[in-house]
């Protein structure tokens, strides 16, 4: 069992990335929050891990923090919720605190607004989180902040990654538009995706 890696990140995406451990590439499946807080390719990098093994088959989880890590690992322990959905709601709120304050103040509201989570399954978090995740309320912690150079190219992944999470085209590239109206000069990646995550929630 995968318990961490400590490597040099050779490649990386909104979903994914590779680490180099003395020559073996490890394929690792990321959330957003994450992707923000990654170093430059080529640097070192360290990720708590979660080992899923099924039908024969290891994939890899990495986290940057502790604390997404365990609530991933809350998350799977939930009937119906697999390491897929599980990463599409972290990556489909604004940070790891946002989750957990969600799950803590029963807001199902909130939790519905993530593509893929019903009222059912929103209200199953709830249900079987909160007592676990107000343990976690310590390690509340905002994500750091991945800063662009190409604005447009920041559109681009930002209209990508909410398509990935579940989102209409058409409606993810409005919500941009209007997120773009209300934010002051040019933001960086995470603050447009944090801004119209928030637009789409409401």
């Amino acid at each position: 069992m995968i318990a961490h890696i400590c490597g040099t990140l050779v490649q990386k995406n909104l979903s994914q990335i590779v680490v180099d451990v003395h020559g073996v590439g490890y394929l690792v499946h990321i959330s957003l929050n994450t992707y923000y807080e990654l170093p430059n390719v080529g640097e070192k990098v360290t990720l708590y891990i979660h080992t899923y093994l099924r039908d024969h088959t290891i994939t890899l989880y990495g986290f940057l923090r502790n604390e997404e890590c365990v609530i991933f690992q809350q998350m799977i322990s939930v009937s119906g919720i697999g390491p897929r959905l599980a990463m599409n709601i972290l990556s489909g709120m604004p940070s790891v605190g946002e989750l957990i304050k969600a799950i803590c103040d029963r807001d199902v509201k909130r939790l519905t607004a993530i593509p893929g989570v019903g009222r059912k399954m929103g209200e199953r978090l709830v249900l079987e989180l909160k007592e676990r995740v107000d343990k976690l309320s310590e390690y509340l912690a905002d994500v750091g902040v991945y800063r662009g150079t190409d604005y447009e190219k920041i559109k681009e992944d930002v209209l990508s990654a909410l398509i990935n999470l579940g989102y209409k085209k058409n409606q993810a590239k409005l919500a941009i538009e209007e997120t773009l109206v209300e934010l002051d000069d040019k933001p960086t990646m995470e603050e447009l995706l944090r801004g119209t995550l928030r637009r789409l929630a409401s």
